[in-house]
């Protein structure tokens, strides 16, 4: 069957929510890009920083959790698919910006090994935005642990994990982080939208699943973004619920996306940027710090058209070239691993 054919639990087709989801990330991306890229002002910078990151998180628990509750795969196939997805590129990156920066071994392993985010953080600065990626592998092994050890129903665990990282949040009063258990309550709430959209969350869930047909979508957005706001003052309690209104805006435009804003996510501009966006997020800081980058206020800026132009012609390159065959050989690596190992084995 394929993918303009296929329903999913909500009876849209397989192919609106992909158009969706795709939608999300390439909105996302271009966050994240005006972040680093374009001078709106430092609190502005922060705050479309801060929202891009929780959009992509969501969608990050959102894809896995689904991947897993749908398809029978085995911890050790599941592993290897993320390992050929993220990896490479987050390696040949650090090599290339290690190349040209001297750094200790401590330093290079923290970034080798995904865990350069955790105090003390040894982010630098062409490398500073790989914490998310160091939050994410850190993920990818929690849930597999998690899954390995109980199944699809250990993954009823993750929206207890999410309200319990928020809870801690709050009693240590913090907004926003790049340390994992400051920040992982973003990627557990999409964890918690995808049990809440395949049925797997009984009552509370279907009473939800109803409801997000229903939610003004545009307000909800501008709800998102306020909770995105950096240095919030007297009102820091807005950002806690950060996570669920993210939860509850891609789930919104998933159960009904012929909504204005439905159709903006589904432009093929978007499409296509969410196509090349990891290699967009990967890349683009590094060239920052390049003599694209360098010079005077003036200077910096007038580059930034070809900046950008370098930044989409490179990431187009390593998504077409480089990543895609990694990715289908990890896909066939993982085939071949499950037709070697027998239906009874523990990996």
């Amino acid at each position: 069957m394929n993918a303009s054919g296929a329903q999913g639990d909500t009876g849209i087709s397989f192919a609106n929510h992909l158009r969706v989801l795709d939608g999300w990330r390439g909105l996302s991306i271009l966050f994240v890009l005006t972040t680093h890229l374009v001078p709106i002002g430092p609190r502005a910078n922060a705050s479309i920083g801060i929202l891009g990151m929780v959009l992509f998180f969501t969608l990050s628990g959102f894809l896995i959790t689904s991947s897993l509750l749908k398809s029978k795969m085995r911890t050790s196939e599941f592993l290897l698919r993320r390992f050929f997805r993220i990896v490479p590129l987050a390696w040949l990156y650090c090599a290339i910006v290690f190349a040209f920066q001297s750094e200790s071994l401590h330093s290079m392993m923290a970034h080798f090994l995904f865990y350069a985010n955790l105090p003390p953080p040894q982010v630098r600065l062409a490398t500073d935005h790989l914490w998310s990626l160091c939050l994410e592998a850190q993920f990818y092994v929690g849930v597999a642990l998690l899954f390995k050890l109980f199944k699809q129903p250990g993954l009823l665990i993750l929206p207890v994990l999410g309200l319990a990282f928020t809870t801690l949040r709050i009693v240590d009063d913090v907004t926003v982080s790049s340390i994992t258990w400051f920040r992982i309550d973003e990627v557990l709430a999409g964890t918690t939208l995808a049990l809440v959209h395949h049925g797997r969350l009984g009552v509370v869930g279907s009473v939800i699943r109803r409801a997000l047909p229903t939610l003004p979508q545009w307000p909800l957005f501008a709800l998102l973004a306020l909770s995105s706001l950096f240095d919030l003052d007297h009102a820091r309690w807005i950002a806690y619920p950060r996570p669920y209104l993210s939860a509850l805006l891609v789930g919104a435009t998933l159960a009904n996306p012929s909504t204005s804003l439905g159709a903006l996510l589904g432009r093929r501009t978007l499409q296509y940027i969410a196509t090349i966006s990891y290699a967009l997020y990967v890349i683009h800081l590094g060239l920052a710090h390049t003599w694209l980058g360098s010079g005077d206020l003036l200077e910096k800026y007038a580059k930034r058209p070809l900046l950008l132009a370098v930044l989409f012609v490179t990431a187009h390159v390593s998504t077409f070239h480089y990543e895609h065959p990694l990715i289908s050989y990890g896909r066939r690596l993982a085939k071949r691993w499950a037709v070697a190992r027998p239906q009874g084995s523990l990996t």
